[in-house]
């Protein structure tokens, strides 16, 4: 007699580089390979949320900096998870189902994987007594204590959303699934490969929209270039493009990425849109670089690239990424075509990650962070009675 897996219906929570609010998103999954969505939804941070989470980023570049504003950390700790412990409430008040879990990946405010550290504000103590749920969070750090990079932790979510389109939509192998954040993640997934221990390899490969998105909170009150229509009506400066691809190389792709290792010094004299225009192009020319290079490294001739995350809704980093891919014969798709929601794929994964993690499952592999094994990560969080 087969022993049937148990069903969870998981929330994940997910706030990223760009700061401006959390996605939340609820799932009914196994942990393995059944999955489906059962809701999706955004909040805005209120202003003085968003400059607080801003202003404290930009402020620490080193672990030193961590224990010079540990009392402003620790305060805006609370305010960030009583908001996500808010607007959970509000939706779990909408809904039939009973929450087994909730994945809590909190909010990046410093990550290097060099020195080992990666901090995120998120409380899962507080979230779980406020709840009177079960939470799963610091979902890096074992990770990092096993020689991984701390990241990319959705490719075993990628894989998953990778065997449910092939199932309905017959894409073939091999296939990228890329997450254009504030950081470009990429998974290549090949189940044509026989001879591999993984069948599916995850890095971090370029910026995704964090150099586009500073820019624009520098210059205007918005948060981000909607739809790419800054840079559509900027010129590409060639020359400072040219000179800052000439300059500028990823070294290793064995590492994973944080949005200070790039800075927008290079487009300091050209005006809004021009610079709005050559930080895009400068983006998709490291984007499909990156992937190039993973492809070769990894022996996989591409056949699928599917687009999720922020930046697939940039209709000039897209289009400009499709030109410098321009000599490989590869179809590029948006994950909206095929049932998910491109907006919340990384929330749907924190959801799922927290499944895995409450099974002890693993969440990291050496295909995906470096680390040496195969292990799980997450911190179960019971705080209530």
């Amino acid at each position: 007699m087969i022993m049937k897996k148990k069903i969870f219906i998981s929330l994940g929570l997910m706030s990223g580089t760009s700061m401006d609010g959390v996605d939340l998103s609820i799932i009914k999954s196994d942990g393995y390979d059944e999955f489906s969505s059962i809701l999706n939804t955004y909040r805005e941070f209120d202003n003085n949320l968003y400059e607080q989470l801003i202003g404290i980023r930009d402020k620490i570049s080193s672990i030193e900096d961590i224990k010079i504003y540990l009392d402003d950390l620790n305060d805006l700790e609370k305010k960030f998870t009583l908001f996500n412990g808010k607007l959970i409430s509000e939706v779990v008040r909408n809904i039939d189902e009973e929450i087994d879990l909730i994945g809590f990946h909190g909010q990046t405010i410093f990550h290097n994987s060099k020195i080992k550290i990666s901090k995120q504000l998120g409380d899962g103590k507080l979230l779980s007594s406020l709840l009177n749920k079960t939470v799963v969070n610091n979902f890096r750090q074992n990770d990092l204590l096993h020689g991984g990079q701390g990241a990319p932790l959705t490719p075993i979510f990628h894989n998953l959303i990778s065997k449910i389109i092939k199932k309905e939509f017959k894409i073939d192998y091999p296939l990228s699934i890329i997450n254009i954040g504030g950081i470009t993640n990429a998974t290549l997934i090949d189940y044509n490969i026989k001879n591999h221990d993984q069948n599916f390899f995850a890095y971090d490969i370029a910026p995704g929209n964090c150099l586009v998105d500073e820019w624009v909170r520098k210059h205007v009150k918005l948060k981000y270039d909607k739809d790419g229509n800054y840079a559509n009506s900027g010129k590409v400066d060639s020359l400072v493009l040219n000179q800052a691809i000439d300059n500028f190389e990823i070294e290793s792709f064995d590492s994973s990425l944080d949005i200070k290792d790039f800075d927008l010094s290079f487009v300091k004299g050209l005006s809004f849109e021009d610079g709005c225009a050559t930080l895009t192009k400068f983006t998709a020319f490291l984007i499909s670089n990156g992937l190039k290079k993973i492809s070769i490294k990894n022996k996989i001739s591409l056949k699928h690239i599917i687009l999720c995350g922020g930046g697939r809704k940039n209709n000039f980093l897209v289009k400009s990424i499709k030109e410098f891919l321009g000599d490989i014969d590869i179809q590029i798709h948006n994950i909206d075509d095929y049932n998910f929601n491109g907006n919340f794929i990384e929330s749907q994964a924190f959801a799922f990650l927290a499944i895995r993690s409450y099974l002890n499952l693993p969440i990291s592999f050496p295909n995906t962070t470096r680390c040496k094994e195969s292990i799980t990560g997450g911190e179960i969080q019971k705080n209530f009675e």
